[in-house]
């Protein structure tokens, strides 16, 4: 009986995980590359199957400590549904982005 209630969790899920991403952008680029960082992060979650909920860009604010000899950095939160799978190529997408200082991905709980 328990690999019957099993297989109605997992046949009911689509298989995607609610995030929350938020993204350091350096100062030195402009709101163009700031909106190319955005549109490239949700061109890589919507083609690999997942859904963009919301974006807020936050501005330029001042940080806690210095990045990368940078005071202040372009911040952005995303919050979107993806397969944990890809949460890790995401994550090094960003790492390996040069103009990204710093990010921090969520797993939200269901």
């Amino acid at each position: 009986m328990a690999s019957a209630e099993v297989a109605k969790v997992t046949v009911g899920e689509s298989g995607l995980r609610d995030y929350e991403l938020v993204v350091i952008i350096s100062p030195e680029a402009g709101d163009e590359a700031v909106e190319a960082t955005i549109d490239s992060l949700s061109r890589f979650i919507t083609g690999n199957g997942g859904m963009v909920s919301t974006v807020e860009r936050w501005g330029k604010r001042k940080l806690a400590y210095p990045i990368k000899r940078f005071l202040e950095g372009s911040y952005v939160l995303t919050q979107f549904k993806l397969k944990p799978a890809l949460s890790r190529q995401l994550e090094a997408n960003l790492r390996l982005s040069e103009g990204t200082l710093r990010h921090l991905l969520v797993e939200l709980d269901s």
